[in-house]
């Protein structure tokens, strides 16, 4: 076969690609498996693999996609997807695009709703410190549909039971893919204003699709933030959502929330009247007792003879005089004492006569440092003298000056002739050096070392 017979592998893959692009089966495929080396990239395409027991295929989920899920994909998780089959050229791997991602078994807003409500309880917004109701609310907010019967309820029940406490209506959406932006907008108006006491959010009930704009993070955290008391009244008694989970108090219906957002007031003005009643009959009695025991004491003998109120006070205060004098004039007499014998030992110890002592004993100590100083240094000059002249007697000069010398030869001291070689050799005497050629060496024979 000739060279151009043969194709290149841009060719094939370009080929193979186009085979998987139109083939109708690959265009739309339902595929279920477990999910496999995933790792969540935030903001971007995310690539994964899906495998059964005996397959794996690569898989890839662009951004505009993922962004539309309502749950987090993890590792292990079995999921159903729509997609398209290609192979992706650079690698010749083929791989499936995918579209649309739910766990399989389960619901996608469930699985949502679980990972939603485990976040949020392990970062404690579900255990934090909720705030108390006010007892009597001047002004309560209410967060709903303008057109649903939640707003209709709360009103006609708190004219019913509170009539003096006012409604105020922050419209929002509360189904649909705006609601979630709409009602935290509208929580954090009612927080700017500052002006109420209680915030009522709800809706009616409906299935989970219409009730997830109360199970979205940001509006979880909203009211998490939110500074006013909140009542949450989301769907029936049996639906709870993640905003119930979070707000101080959460109500089964509309009804029950403006219940616990207000008191009745005709309960309340029978109370004060007993408590009023309470009131006077005990301070009538206190009256009573006070005026019984005023009585009494306007009949005690003080009142009618008051002298004799302070003449124990009177007799007391004399004695006390007496004593004052007393002690006083003992403690003059033990100070006069003291500064008599305190006189007494300063004259004794007169500091000028050991100041001239101690003046005669320096003196003297003084003659004896110079004196013994003069000595030492006699001393030290005499060693010194000494040790000049060992040294002097002990020098090698001294010993050549008597017609001594050394040779030595290439740098060295010849000590004995086993270290002469013949040649030069310089001869070091007293006054200078002079230099010699060795031309016999006769080392001394046994006899004359004997």
């Amino acid at each position: 076969m000739a060279a151009t017979d043969y194709l290149t592998v841009t060719a094939l893959t370009q080929y193979l690609k186009r085979k998987f692009d139109v083939d109708p089966y690959l265009g739309k495929v339902y595929l279920t498996g477990e999910i496999s080396n995933f790792r969540l990239r935030p903001h971007a395409h995310q690539y994964f693999s899906l495998k059964d027991d005996h397959a794996k295929i690569s898989a890839i989920m662009f951004r505009s996609a993922f962004e539309k899920l309502k749950f987090t994909p993890e590792t292990g998780m079995k999921v159903l997807v729509t997609g398209r089959i290609s192979l992706y050229e650079p690698t010749g791997q083929y791989q499936i695009y995918v579209e649309r991602m739910e766990p399989d078994g389960i619901g996608q807003l469930y699985q949502a709703y679980e990972q939603l409500k485990k976040k949020l309880a392990d970062e404690g917004l579900f255990s934090a410190p909720k705030r108390p109701l006010p007892r009597f609310p001047k002004r309560i907010a209410v967060i709903t549909s303008p057109s649903g019967a939640v707003i209709r309820d709360i009103i006609t029940t708190t004219r019913r039971r509170y009539p003096i406490a006012q409604i105020v209506l922050y419209p929002a959406v509360v189904q649909g893919d705006g609601a979630a932006p709409d009602l935290v907008r509208q929580l954090e108006r009612v927080n700017a204003a500052g002006t109420y006491d209680t915030l009522i959010i709800g809706r009616g009930g409906g299935s989970i699709e219409d009730l997830w704009p109360f199970n979205e993070e940001s509006v979880a955290r909203a009211i998490a933030a939110s500074r006013i008391p909140i009542i949450s009244s989301v769907g029936h008694e049996t639906d709870t959502t993640i905003a119930d989970l979070v707000a101080d108090v959460r109500a089964a219906t509309p009804t029950a929330a403006a219940e616990l957002a207000v008191p009745v007031l005709t309960d309340e003005v029978l109370k004060l009247q007993q408590q009023r009643t309470r009131l006077f009959n005990a301070m009538t009695n206190r009256i009573h007792f006070q005026q019984e025991r005023l009585n009494k004491l306007m009949a005690a003998y003080v009142f009618r003879q008051p002298q004799r109120l302070y003449e124990t006070y009177v007799q007391r205060l004399d004695h006390a005089q007496q004593g004052l004098a007393r002690n006083m004039q003992q403690q003059l007499r033990q100070n006069r004492q003291r500064y008599q014998l305190a006189e007494q030992g300063l004259r004794s110890r007169n500091p000028l006569a050991r100041v001239q002592r101690d003046r005669t004993t320096v003196d003297q100590l003084t003659a004896r440092l110079r004196t013994e100083a003069q000595r030492y240094l006699e001393d030290r000059q005499e060693h010194v003298g000494k040790l000049i002249s060992g040294l002097d007697y002990l020098s090698p000069l001294k010993i050549m000056s008597r017609g001594y010398s050394y040779v030595t030869q290439d740098d060295h001291v010849v000590r004995q002739t086993g270290d002469l070689k013949t040649g030069n050799a310089t001869i070091h005497l007293s006054d200078g050096t002079a230099t010699a050629e060795i031309v016999d060496i006769q080392p001394a024979s046994e006899d004359q070392h004997e």
